[in-house]
Parts: structure tokens; sequence; C-alpha cells
């Protein structure tokens, strides 16, 4: 089976500013794809070129095997809601659903309809007029109703109160549940993500840093309290330690979050689980401090990239 999305050598820039270079990657069909890191990571021009707004400058793209830029025929398999979930303000969503109908063959007007009644979003008023979370939830709407195969969200959680997101994050698991629809969702929200997400994809600089399942990049980081240590060297002196992706340090202990691989027995020191939060930040951190790890990755036989193991 191809990918969602594969890129290789993918590259595209505004003027002399790259916004994504030298990104490759591979993701899996089905599940929930978080796309994580810093503003200015080339997350939302990756996801315009998935979605043929943008041409790449080098490289290439492929999304369900084809080319989205050469392919209108590819759009009808997918959906895509921008940053800020843009309507037309003066349309009701009753007006918007009628509109999805005629420009997409297939597209599921009743139930969409039905969705939106059960979230209690009345159907008659203007988008305009409705709070942030129900537009978020009538975006949603529109593009899940044209039963799209890859679903691309650029921050559409942004802004949105916790009760909010939560019913969002609840129609997208729902969707991916009843559809099978593959989804590659860009937030900040890191802590939502970590409930709802199967993969884990951090860019950083327009490239791609981490790729992996969450379950499986969870499993293979841990953070050690232990003795103070300085340096590179002490790494060597912990069995089962791959790499130290960031250390922290005080007068009495040293906390540092690894990657492993193998079990760590050294009863100095004490083994914790990471969080997704923990394992973001680390591989976020400044660059400047040398602390920012090389990718982890490898293409697999399936062609599906993932994490070292």
């Amino acid at each position: 089976m191809t990918a969602a999305v594969e890129t290789t050598g993918l590259g595209a820039r505004y003027g002399r500013h790259w916004a994504v270079r030298d990104c490759t990657l591979s993701l899996p069909r089905g599940g929930i794809v978080a796309l994580v890191g810093p503003n200015g990571a080339g997350k939302t021009t990756l996801l315009h070129l998935a979605a043929g707004l943008l041409r790449p400058s080098t490289g290439s793209i492929r999304v369900l095997g084809e080319k989205p830029y050469y392919s209108s025929g590819l759009m009808t398999r997918v959906g895509f809601v921008a940053q800020g979930a843009p309507l037309y303000s003066d349309f009701t969503a009753d007006e918007l659903l009628v509109m999805g109908s005629k420009l997409n063959r297939g597209f599921e007007q009743a139930s969409a309809r039905e969705q939106l009644r059960r979230l209690d979003i009345p159907l008659h008023w203007r988008v305009g007029s409705l709070p942030g979370g129900q537009r978020v939830q009538v975006a949603l709407t529109l593009a899940l109703g044209k039963r799209p195969e890859l679903l691309l969200l650029d921050e559409p959680a942004a802004g949105l109160d916790l009760l909010a997101r939560r019913e969002f994050l609840r129609t997208l698991m729902g969707s991916t549940a009843e559809q099978g629809a593959t989804i590659v969702l860009s937030s900040h929200l890191i802590e939502d993500l970590d409930r709802v997400c199967d993969w884990l994809v951090i860019m950083s600089a327009g490239q791609v840093q981490v790729l992996g399942s969450v379950e499986e990049l969870k499993a293979r980081h841990k953070v050690l309290i232990g003795p103070v240590v300085i340096g590179s060297a002490h790494q060597k002196k912990i069995i089962g330690v791959a790499q130290v992706v960031r250390a922290s340090h005080t007068d009495r202990q040293s906390t540092l979050l690894v990657r492993t691989d193998g079990v760590v027995h050294d009863p100095s020191w004490m083994v914790q689980d990471v969080s997704l939060q923990d394992l973001v930040l680390a591989y976020l951190a400044d660059p400047a401090e040398g602390l920012l790890p090389g990718p982890i990755g490898h293409r697999s036989d399936n062609g599906v990239q993932g994490v070292h193991v």
C-alpha cells in the first residue's frame, strides 16, 4: 500500500527564504499524525504542499501515490482545513453544506447536517456569528462530508477552550474509526495530541527531526535522575542509553532525557517514563545550545519511516 504522504528531498522557498528544505518522510495510512514544531518550522508550508496549494521548489511530494499539484482528481480524496478555519462568514451553516454537496461528488450532506445538529450548531445562523468552537466544527464537518482518505488540519483547535477542544478531538477520533481516514494534524497543544495521536512528526528549521509511532517513541525514551554528570562522556557509562537528548543539572543531581537501546539497570539512576510534551520539548531545545540531536528514523521494508529499534 502506498503511503498517505511521501516526500523526497522536498523543498519550498519564498524568495530567498526556505520554509521547507531537504525534507524526506513517509507517513503510513490510517490513524492520526501529529505534526509539531516551533513557529517557522515549515509545518504550514508542508500541509499546503500536500494539499496542492503550493508546488515544490526542489524534490518531490506524493499524496496517496499521486503528485497533488498535477492531479485535480486527487483533491476529491483529500480534505483540508486551513489555519483559522476560514469560511464564508455571510453563509449559513446549511448553505455551506449545500455548497459542499454541489462542489464535491459523493458529499454526504444528510450526515453532515445531522452531525451539526448533534453538536447543537444552528444551521440557519450565519457562520460569522457563531462562536469560534462552532465555526471550527462547521469547517471540520465540511471537510469530512466528502469522506476524504486524507484530512489535513492546520492548527484547527488554536484559540478554542477546553470543552470545545475535547468535542473537536472526539469528532476526529470518531471519523478515523468510522471512515478509516488518515489525519495529519498540526498543533501546538501537545497534551491534546498525546490523547489522540498515533504518529508523531517533529519539524525544525524546515526538516523532519523525529518521526515515529507515539507509543514506540515514548517507550524508547526515558527520564533518568541521578548523580551530577557534566559533558557527553558520561552517557557511555550508562548501559542501555543510546543518546542523551537533553540534560539539566543542579548542585545535587542531573536529570537526563535519553533515547534508550536497552534496559537501564544502573542502580544510581532512577528511571521514569517520559510524557509526549517532555519528549517534544527536548527535541526542540535551542539549537544554539548544541542540544538538538540529529533526525531519528529509518526507512523500513514497507517504505514507512519509523524510529530506530
